[in-house]
């Protein structure tokens, strides 16, 4: 069944294609423009063009119809499994791997390998781009992600995360020295009006974000830090530190722009995830050594 997605506009706003570019994160523009195009977006159950300007208190229903099965391959690409079940796997992602298949990079992702290794159990709650995939980390964030086997753990799980009641724990190193020794960001974040390709605090059109950090330590010009996620939002830790000055070591996007280019990406790894197994009702919880790239960066900058 196709998926039915339901809002109202609180106060005017941007074009109705801008409006859904920052409400709806998983979607690209051009997605965007094609849902419109296709007659699946309807404003006060009418049709309307990208151009259409929204007003407050429009009603707008957005049609996302099923995914289309397109040529996602299994791959026998090693995998390392924390643990696994008839339910759910966990997984520990390397750096520089692609959670799942998008235009222009249909093999050697996360699904591809996870196609291969679980044949026909993953849940198909996320269509055949994304099967099994509760959350997602960026391609150049190492650590652990859960994988639902089936609609029913999927289901539970990702309403875990909506309640905010899953553990998940990352070390990052950012610029600077980070005088205290640990503090909250509880800012919102948005789709940058400078750029839509980003992320950024902004409070129109943006969802509620809180990160919590802690000191590890500090290496004078670096600091190592552990974050805690309240919320899961898209490049929420990269977002959040960089707004307080402190931006993660290696990103190319939010950091400075002279990239650390030995880091090939952010300093960024999902050490830790905790959370209530659907069926068994039992808390679990996992964690993940700092990979090879993260320690020989600890090594470089411990003068």
């Amino acid at each position: 069944m196709s998926d039915v997605l339901r809002f109202t506009v609180e106060e005017n706003e941007d074009r109705i294609d801008k409006l859904l570019a920052n409400r709806l994160d998983d979607f690209t523009r051009s997605a965007i423009a094609k849902l419109i195009s296709e007659n699946n977006v309807l404003v006060n159950n009418k049709i309307v063009s990208k151009n259409y300007k929204c007003k407050t208190g429009d009603s707008i229903v957005v049609n996302v119809p099923d995914a289309v099965m397109l040529d996602v391959i299994p791959q026998n690409i090693p995998l390392d499994i924390v643990y696994e079940d008839d339910d759910l796997l966990v997984v520990n992602k390397p750096k520089d791997m692609v959670v799942h298949p998008a235009a222009g990079n249909y093999t050697d992702t996360l699904v591809n390998a996870l196609l291969y290794h679980c044949k026909d159990s993953l849940s198909g709650i996320n269509g055949v781009i994304r099967p099994g995939i509760v959350h997602r980390i960026d391609k150049d964030t190492s650590g652990l992600l859960i994988v639902a086997k089936n609609d029913m753990a999927h289901l539970d799980l990702a309403n875990q995360i909506k309640e905010h009641s899953f553990h998940r724990a990352y070390q990052a190193v950012v610029y600077g020295n980070i005088k205290e020794e640990n503090g909250t960001v509880h800012q919102p974040i948005g789709r940058s009006p400078k750029d839509r390709k980003k992320m950024a605090v902004v409070d129109k059109n943006s969802k509620d974000a809180i990160t919590h950090y802690e000191v590890i330590r500090r290496y004078g010009d670096f600091t190592h830090i552990r974050c805690i996620l309240e919320t899961g939002r898209t490049h929420q830790i990269r977002v959040h530190m960089s707004y307080i000055g402190h931006p993660l070591a290696g990103d190319s996007v939010y950091g400075p722009k002279k990239v650390i280019s030995s880091l090939n990406g952010q300093c960024l790894h999902a050490g830790e995830i905790g959370f209530v197994h659907p069926r068994t009702k039992k808390y679990m919880e996992f964690k993940s050594d700092l990979p090879d790239y993260f320690v020989s960066f600890l090594n470089k900058i411990d003068k």
